[in-house]
């Protein structure tokens, strides 16, 4: 573009949309194991009564978990449902990070001064379309991670077969189950992460103590999605 660097070009929407989803890809590959023995953690004991639940615990704190899930069903298992946790965060991450700066400015109507409010429509616009989006690939990450191996008896033998067996068992609307209160989940999230951050960086901007455009590396931070 004339007048500008290569440095001063902002971004376009398809390289933040595509940049997003990219490095929430990369932070999963890194953390999935503990995504896992979180899953396995949660629904411990879901078909027990509650004093045999925790008389009977299989895993127990995180390292434990990781551990006894390597001994009793391989390394493997703690990247059971890595495909659908992939689809997830490309269209998950790319939709709530990737979008905002598009939807903030379609609230502002273009305007460069956005107020908090505009910047708190476009969060939990973005928070509650990416868990529609996604959801679905929520839903068969998190029953793969929760199969375990043990014993030959697996429900889902592959990700398409998981969307199928689901659809097919289920309805198509077993897909979406707990879409409701992720979307409140993630609005109230991304609000959170995403205005905390653009109000931080305006500040740091308008005081002079940093310059040029930075994309909002700390939402992509695994644990808050």
């Amino acid at each position: 573009m004339v007048g500008f660097k290569a440095t001063d070009v902002p971004p376009t929407a398809t390289v933040k949309f595509l940049g997003a989803g990219t490095a929430a890809c990369i932070a999963d590959l890194i953390t999935f194991p503990l995504d896992t023995a979180k899953v396995r953690l949660q629904i411990q004991g879901e078909s027990q009564g509650p004093v045999c639940a925790t008389a009977g615990a299989q895993y127990r704190g995180v390292l434990g978990t990781i551990l006894t899930m390597v001994r009793t069903e391989g390394p493997r298992s703690l990247y059971n449902g890595l495909v659908a946790g992939l689809q997830r965060q490309m269209s998950f991450a790319s939709v709530r990070i990737g979008l905002y700066d598009s939807v903030k400015q379609f609230y502002t109507k273009g305007s460069e001064h956005a107020s908090i409010g505009s910047r708190l429509l476009a969060g939990s616009t973005t928070g509650a379309l990416a868990v529609a989006v996604a959801q679905p690939t929520d839903v068969v990450k998190v029953r793969f991670q929760a199969q375990a191996r043990v014993g030959g008896g697996r429900r889902y033998q592959s990700t398409i077969d998981a969307y199928k067996t689901i659809a097919r068992e289920e309805g198509f609307g077993g897909l979406w189950k707990g879409t409701s209160p992720n979307v409140a989940r993630n609005a109230i999230v991304n609000c959170a992460e995403l205005v905390t951050y653009d109000l931080i960086k305006d500040a740091l901007l308008t005081a002079n103590l940093m310059t040029g455009s930075c994309p909002p590396f700390s939402a992509w931070v695994p644990g808050t999605w």
